[in-house]
């Protein structure tokens, strides 16, 4: 759990959380997904006591605004902060769909600014995943996109677009917090645990990095990490513990 020593410090912290398996339970399709029923209420109770909540995901922030409801003070850094790049084009989202109709259990989702193929359902997920990377990245290089990796999901994004550790740092630059907390649960929050110890780095501060374990959770974000909770359930105990 989380030390006395950062709870001391909440009023200047900046808490950052992912979405999907941090808040909402990993599903079988994403327009599936939910947050756990009082999400929003440990989300306003933090608001209220910290510097800064923010959501950090590759979802649309629009979407995040609809499945969780309305949240006053809760920000949403929605497709990793680059949600305001032009959307892909229908030639490119075309493309896509024909590489996914290639792969039984792959289906498409449209983002705007960026393009998922999700293959969590197919027979065997990790055969499916093998099979859809090259020919997606062979069109990302054509196309002047970049692959980015997730659970069980190839997304298309803009090759000069930030990850997430990107919209990390530029959260943090924004704020200057005292302290930070970041939760996740996806290879991506790798990158965000990175950004959050270089702001640590830099500017002194306590940072508290916190894995959601799932059934696809990297082994690699577990050890990086200095808290580890159970699932979304796991994690909305500890927040309400600060």
């Amino acid at each position: 759990m989380i030390d006395e020593g950062f709870r001391e410090r909440l009023d200047e912290a900046a808490v950052l959380l992912d979405f999907d398996g941090t808040l909402a339970p990993i599903v079988a399709r994403p327009e599936e997904a939910r947050p756990l029923p009082d999400a929003a209420e440990v989300l306003a109770s933090l608001v209220r006591r910290t510097r800064a909540v923010w959501i950090v995901t590759g979802r649309p922030s629009a979407t995040i605004d609809q499945l969780l409801g309305p949240v006053e003070g809760v920000r949403v850094a929605g497709l990793y902060g680059f949600e305001d790049l032009p959307p892909l084009s229908r030639d490119v989202l075309a493309d896509v769909a024909a590489i996914a109709a290639s792969v039984a259990g792959a289906h498409v989702e449209p983002k705007g600014a960026s393009v998922a193929v999700h293959f969590r359902n197919a027979d065997d997920p990790d055969a499916a995943g093998a099979a859809l990377r090259p020919a997606l990245a062979a069109l990302a290089g054509a196309r002047g996109l970049r692959v980015l990796a997730g659970k069980r999901v190839w997304e298309l994004a803009p090759a000069h677009a930030g990850g997430k550790g990107d919209a990390v740092a530029g959260i943090l630059t924004e704020l200057a917090p005292g302290a930070v907390l970041y939760a996740g649960d996806d290879v991506a929050d790798l990158e965000a645990f990175a950004a959050v110890d270089r702001y640590a780095d830099a500017a002194s501060v306590l940072v508290r990095k916190v894995a959601v374990l799932g059934d696809e959770t990297p082994g690699a974000l577990r050890e990086a990490a200095d808290v580890v909770v159970e699932g979304p359930v796991g994690l909305l105990r500890l927040l309400r513990g600060l």
